[in-house]
């Protein structure tokens, strides 16, 4: 299963980075227009056996917005174009790099902030951390966010039992096609 899901990772990133190219471009245009400051935001996040990376994102909230979780970050700090692109998850586009470098999977455990701790020690507890973390997952398609630390860690340990290509693959048509 581990070389599977890194191939599948790996060739799945490459054609969806550049299938998805243009409306990076034009997603990226508009954050740069929108608002000042720069396009990409990169973040560091707890990835595989706890150790940090920089995580990518299209900029989706006004530059000088403190580092915090996004369920704790105010509402207001995000731009108009910004909530466009969380709705439609465009804003995660730029992660397919951080799977390209080995650093995320396409799916799996949703990667936190070191400052996350209680989401850190239950997921340490639940042998969670062991995983690379992904670009969308289980706990995603569920709609179970980092505002419950304990849920969300079961969840992900859920996954990681269940694992299987085939379940990657519905996790993200879930992720593509929620609603």
């Amino acid at each position: 299963m581990k070389a599977t899901k890194q191939i599948f990772d790996l060739a799945g990133a490459a054609l969806l980075l550049v299938a998805t190219s243009p409306v990076l471009v034009l997603a990226a245009l508009a954050v740069r227009l929108s608002s000042p400051g720069p396009v990409i935001f990169s973040q560091t996040r707890v990835g595989r056996d706890g150790l940090l990376f920089r995580c990518h994102k299209l900029r989706t909230m006004y530059q000088g917005t403190p580092s915090l979780p996004t369920h704790e970050a105010p509402v207001s700090s995000v731009t108009s174009v910004g909530k466009v692109l969380r709705k439609f998850k465009l804003d995660e586009l730029p992660q397919f790099w951080n799977v390209l470098k080995g650093e995320m999977s396409l799916v799996g455990p949703r990667p936190c902030l070191p400052t996350q701790t209680e989401l850190i020690e239950y997921r340490r507890r639940l042998g969670v951390l062991a995983a690379l973390p992904g670009i969308t997952g289980l706990a995603q398609i569920r709609g179970i966010d980092m505002s419950n630390p304990e849920l969300l860690a079961q969840t992900d340990a859920a996954y990681l039992k269940t694992a299987s290509f085939w379940l990657d693959l519905r996790i993200l048509l879930g992720t593509v096609y929620r609603g």
